[in-house]
């Protein structure tokens, strides 16, 4: 989706990790920006639903006229389904997100029933538009409903992300312990998701169960060893843990990685707070 009207992000401060200061949740799972709007397969180019999605981008006005007027002559319900989700694009874009949440969600249900995957993902968005509209809970139920949708599309890899969704749901709604259930979905889902394995590291962190976020942040960095978000929790983890020279290694290693990544910023004032 258009970045910009969601910018909802909350960076997190450098704390001293050392003491155990560090006790938040990365923006994957807190207050992340909704995703870019998905599709099955790629439309057609000069599609109507290719044109009306570009559209949204520069005249978000124009894009919601376009959408309504397709909606009038559409003759299937793909087409249908097609002119709501370019119609929520456009609502989103003029940041009115409980209508498009409303929308994504009529779209959802417009789809055809021999496109689960697309079914999935619109429910998805539908979920987005809730967390951005301030309804954690409603989302958490879209997020449901999304899933079911991906498991008859048998697409692991979708499944998995939307369980991750879920979770980021349950967080801003303050159910951990279920966020924690949603990801270990995830991984069932999809065990070559590193991003499950990241954010399940990060909320066991902040669970205070170190034990467990080093089992997953040890296998995120076995499928993905150059991501510094991974060698940045890594060594948070085990600055709590108290094993500081570890911590000196995974942040240093980040530097190196991404030296001019946001973590890597964030790795270097953690390596400052750890000198004695």
């Amino acid at each position: 989706m258009i970045a910009a009207a969601l910018a909802l992000l909350m960076m997190q401060a450098g704390p001293n990790p050392a003491d155990g200061a560090i006790q938040g949740l990365p923006d994957e799972l807190r207050n992340r920006a909704p995703r870019a709007q998905p599709q099955t397969a790629a439309p057609a180019r000069n599609s109507p639903l290719t044109d009306c999605l570009l559209l949204s981008r520069d005249d978000a006005d124009a894009a919601l006229d376009r959408a309504q007027a397709w909606r009038e002559s559409a003759n299937s319900n793909l087409e249908l389904a097609q002119s709501a989700h370019c119609l929520g694009l456009a609502l989103v874009a003029l940041e009115r997100f409980g209508e498009a949440q409303q929308i994504f969600s009529l779209a959802s249900e417009e789809a055809p029933l021999e496109a689960p995957a697309y079914r999935a993902r619109l429910a998805a968005m539908a979920g987005n538009a809730a967390l951005a509209a301030g309804d954690a809970d409603g989302a958490a139920g879209l997020f449901a409903g999304a899933v079911e949708h991906a498991k008859a599309a048998d697409d692991s890899g979708l499944t998995a992300g939307l369980h991750i969704d879920r979770a980021r749901a349950l967080v801003a709604l303050d159910r951990l312990d279920e966020a924690a259930a949603a990801l270990a979905q995830a991984r069932a889902s999809d065990p070559a998701n590193a991003q499950a394995w990241l954010l399940s590291a990060t909320l066991s962190r902040r669970q205070e169960r170190l034990g467990e976020a080093q089992q997953s942040i040890e296998y995120a960095a076995t499928l993905a060893p150059t991501n510094p978000a991974i060698g940045l929790e890594a060594g948070v983890i085990a600055a709590l843990a108290g094993r500081e020279q570890d911590a000196r290694r995974s942040f240093a290693s980040v530097i190196d990685v991404a030296p001019d990544s946001d973590e890597a910023r964030r790795a270097q004032v953690y390596l400052a707070q750890l000198q004695p």
